[in-house]
Order: C-alpha cells, then structure tokens, then sequence
C-alpha cells in the first residue's frame, strides 16, 4: 500500500505579533501625551539642555494667574494643593515640580513658588526655552 503525502499548506496570518506592536505603541503615545501639559507663553530664555519629567507643572501667567496641572488656583491655596499632589505621587525620588512662568513676570512671585516646592522637600526646576 503506497504512503500518501498528505501535507496541505495553511493560509493563516498570526495577529499577535501585530497586536503586540499596536499595543506598545498606544502606551507610546499614552504615555507622551501626558507628559505635554505646558502652556503656550513666552519662557524666559536659557543654554540649559536639562530636560527633566513634568509630573506637577505650576504655571504663572502674565496676568498674575496661577495654575496647578492646568487647573485655576488662588495664590493662598497653592502650597495646600501642591503638598497634595507631592502626596499622591508614587516615587517621591525623581518627582520635580516644574514652575513655568511668562516673561513678563516679576521674579518675586516665580521666587515663591520654588520656595514652596523646597519647603515640601520637592526638586523644583524653571522651565526655559532654548537660547535661538
């Protein structure tokens, strides 16, 4: 009796691997997104190249406003809020407070805030824009 071969070939693609990348990249720009949560307004200009994590951003516009993560918030209550935040993040060790003030701005007020974030026992770093 002959042996048959009987050896058919399978027509199937395999998704995984193709869900494996569509997922890294959706954590990608998940990820990305959120460190992006500065205002667009004139930055004092520097030669520093340091860029560092943006995980709590006080904004200081030109009008006296200040911002804590994008949300309004009065002078007064900043230094509450901003222990709070200091509390809810997981790694206190590279948690910086980044403090983006216009221009324009009296340097008293950009002064106080990093006072703040040094009595919390927080880094807090001035944001810039690069020297043209």
């Amino acid at each position: 009796m002959p042996l048959v071969n009987r050896s058919k070939v399978t027509a199937t693609f395999s998704m995984s691997a193709l869900t494996d990348i569509i997922f890294l990249l959706l954590i990608f720009f998940m990820l990305t997104s959120s460190l992006v949560q500065i205002e667009p307004f004139d930055l004092p200009v520097s030669d520093s190249k340091t860029v560092a994590n943006t995980d709590i951003v006080v904004s200081i516009d030109g009008d006296g406003k200040y911002k804590l993560n994008n949300k309004t918030i009065t002078k007064d209550a900043l230094e509450a809020a901003l222990s709070t935040e200091l509390s809810k993040a997981e790694s206190q060790e590279n948690l910086y407070v980044t403090v983006v003030s216009e221009v324009n701005n009296h340097f008293e007020e950009t002064l106080e805030v990093l006072k703040m974030a040094n009595r919390l026992k927080a880094k807090a770093i001035l944001a810039t824009q690069p020297r043209d």
